[in-house]
């Protein structure tokens, strides 16, 4: 399938790794221009040769100032995919003031700065593209993740309010709820959530969805390729008439159907 996108400008935050690298590898692929971001100049210049028809930008959205830089060094995009995050496992009582702050400083503000950027222009050019990585945790919020889970809540908030503005326009604005995803921080993740156990990963990521995520479906890891098929088709003029809405690749872990 055509996806449409050789002749539009994409930019994937926290696209050197993982669910982010995936989706920027998905949109390059279908033809799209296509410009990664993150903190380490080594990263994103071995990301860019990676892709091979991508331009790299050394910024960080999660602070006013990289938000500034990137969005100087990159006025004017037709797709947005806030993918920058971060996650840990940690007692409620643990989460400091401090944690909070930065979980939402990484997590929700970067979007929202960037969004407030592009999105009038958007709307000026009657098209555009921003899509949330959030998380199925917005909705089934982990007792041990709950810092986080409210910044992903969060996002859908915000991706639902704009896209409320974008009445009767070609711009479209949605929220994509992966589930646990196999990336290259899931090992400590795995390992912080049994701390001592000296199981393989394989051993832990099983003994994880048993007692952690028993309602999914899938029963393993999500493959970041998985997520990014999903962002790329929204992301494209095909995924016109989708738009507001809170997107699952979770492995049928939620068992609602609303």
């Amino acid at each position: 399938m055509d996806l449409e996108l050789s002749n539009k400008t994409a930019l994937v935050t926290g696209s050197t790794g993982g669910i982010g690298l995936a989706i920027a590898k998905t949109l390059a692929e279908e033809g799209a221009a296509v410009i990664v971001t993150g903190r380490s100049a080594e990263k994103v210049e071995q990301t860019v040769r990676e892709i091979g028809a991508a331009r790299g930008v050394v910024a960080d959205p999660a602070t006013a100032e990289g938000a500034a830089a990137l969005t100087s060094a990159v006025p004017s995009i037709d797709i947005l995919v806030n993918n920058l995050g971060i996650y840990e496992a940690k007692p409620f009582v643990e989460i400091t003031d401090a944690d909070w702050l930065h979980f939402f400083d990484v997590n929700v503000l970067s979007g929202i700065r960037l969004a407030r950027h592009y999105f009038p222009a958007m709307l000026e050019r009657n098209w555009g593209r921003i899509i949330f990585v959030s998380s199925e945790s917005s909705l089934q919020v982990p007792p041990d993740m709950i810092h986080y889970a409210t910044t992903k809540t969060a996002q859908l908030t915000i991706a639902r309010g704009l896209a409320e503005l974008t009445k009767g326009t070609a711009v479209t604005v949605n929220s994509i709820m992966p589930g646990p995803t196999r990336s290259a921080g899931i090992g400590d993740f795995l390992r912080s959530v049994f701390p001592g156990n000296p199981g393989s990963e394989a051993e832990l990521e099983k003994e994880f969805f048993r007692l952690y995520r028993s309602s999914s479906l899938l029963q393993r890891m999500i493959d970041p390729k998985e997520i990014a098929a999903l962002v790329a088709y929204v992301a494209s003029p095909l995924g016109a008439a989708t738009n507001g809405a809170a997107l699952r690749v979770e492995g049928g872990l939620l068992m609602s159907v609303a």
